[in-house]
């Protein structure tokens, strides 16, 4: 083994993102406005308003995951002049959360690393994220999330705490997520090396060079082996 640890997103890297949800609740947003508009403009604005949030959420002005994604979806529905509920809608969002479809190559990656310490970063809520991992029966070394360190990825907190935690030097650690900005800039800002994993076939950012690329988990198995 390359590496004396492995520190590993969640949604996205070991279970599906939400990215099948999001359209059914803009569909909903939409069926019920009082003015013309489709899916992709709602997307685009509820997305324009959780980001923007997410973004200033750190320190005493740190919100809940859960929080965030409640708050930009009231402006979403009061924007489009909708009579839907957000606190009906988002439960869709929130059960995908603690009960995500795996990815079929996620148990036998983490049964390969038998041995090597694994640990969960996440800047989905804590109970969300643990209740998914029980639901999957992962056995993981440790789980961290944004909660804890009250700083979202690609904020350097996160990886600070892990490292703390862990108790290694960042060249010891590959960090493997889905998000380039997220994950693999957070982790190289504070030395970690990080691989890009690219499940979605999406462009690569400018001026962020992954350590590594790989299309699924057993490519990624290849690149700590």
């Amino acid at each position: 083994m390359k590496y004396k640890a492995v520190f590993l997103d969640f949604y996205g890297t070991l279970v599906h993102e939400d990215d099948d949800i999001i359209p059914i609740i803009c569909e909903q947003i939409r069926a019920n406005s009082q003015m013309e508009c489709n899916v992709k403009e709602i997307g685009s604005y509820w997305w324009q308003q959780f980001s923007g949030a997410f973004m200033n959420s750190y320190g005493e002005s740190f919100q809940l995951q859960r929080q965030l994604s409640m708050n930009s979806l009231s402006k979403t529905i009061e924007q489009f002049e909708s009579d839907c509920v957000a606190e009906e809608l988002i439960e869709m969002q929130f059960e995908h959360w603690i009960k995500p479809k795996l990815y079929a190559d996620t148990i036998p990656f983490l049964e390969a690393l038998h041995g090597t310490p694994i640990y969960i970063l996440s800047n989905i809520d804590t109970s969300d994220v643990v209740k998914a991992i029980e639901f999957h029966k992962m056995k993981v070394t440790d789980v961290l999330t944004s909660e804890d360190v009250r700083a979202y990825k690609p904020r350097p907190e996160l990886f600070i705490e892990v490292l703390k935690r862990s108790k290694l030097n960042a060249d010891e650690i590959l960090h493997i997520g889905d998000s380039i900005v997220n994950d693999v800039k957070g982790a190289q800002d504070v030395g970690i090396s990080a691989m890009w994993l690219n499940r979605l076939d999406r462009v690569q950012s400018d001026g962020i060079k992954p350590n590594y690329i790989g299309k699924d988990l057993n490519e990624a198995l290849h690149a700590l082996t």
